[in-house]
């Protein structure tokens, strides 16, 4: 969900993995652009590896969230979480796709989180769908993205470290085979829980700004 720069490139380089992947945003202008085969950010690499996966297939555009949610077995939550004034983090964006998935979602849902979010978020996720759908079927994933722009893309097919923290077993197995490549090429997997993936992400982020 989100075809901004991080949901635009995780989708296509998961496209890219082999996995069928349909990106899906609210802003119909946006999907068209897309459907058309205009990128609308700049990444080194990222026209070319979207029109090669939008053309075989594995890569598609929609603004129907219904359509997306429940053709999907892994719904990845990649919108923005823009700063507020008070130097707090704007959660309203993935709280409304949270309760968006919970509207939709019909059978068993991975609810994968790839925003950058405050520790604690996943619980927040889980329980906002709970809500919604009291009975749903669902785990809540972090797989937090290590992405630097510029060279967006070398980093994801090629990164020093895949986190992913879950709290079942089936969608630990279910998002590691989403990066199948990657392990078949001994790329190191950080496999832990919800909140400790949030935190390696948000310590990630202070270490580099302290450098």
């Amino acid at each position: 969900m989100g075809t901004g720069y991080v949901g635009l490139v995780s989708g296509a380089c998961l496209a890219d993995f082999g996995n069928a992947v349909v990106a899906v945003d609210i802003d119909e202008t946006r999907v068209e652009l897309l459907r058309s085969g205009e990128v609308p950010i700049y990444e080194p690499g990222l026209e070319e590896l979207v029109g090669r996966n939008r053309e075989s297939g594995r890569l598609s555009f929609s603004s129907d969230v219904a359509f997306a949610i429940q053709s999907s077995e892994i719904v990845f939550i990649c919108v923005g979480t823009p700063s507020l004034p008070s130097g707090e983090v704007d959660m309203s964006f993935v709280h409304n796709a949270a309760r968006t998935i919970g509207q939709y979602m019909e059978d068993f849902k991975i609810v994968v989180n790839k925003s950058t979010v405050p520790v604690g978020t996943g619980d927040e996720v889980e329980q906002i769908i709970r809500k919604v759908r009291p009975d749903a079927d669902f785990d809540v994933v972090s797989n937090p993205e290590f992405l630097r722009e510029g060279s967006a893309i070398d980093d994801f097919m090629h990164p020093d470290r895949v986190v992913i923290g879950a709290g079942s077993q089936r969608a630990m197995e279910a998002v590691v085979d989403v990066y199948r490549p990657l392990y078949q090429n001994d790329t190191p997997m950080v496999l832990t829980g919800i909140q400790s993936a949030e935190m390696i992400k948000y310590a990630s982020n202070a270490l580099l700004a302290a450098k």
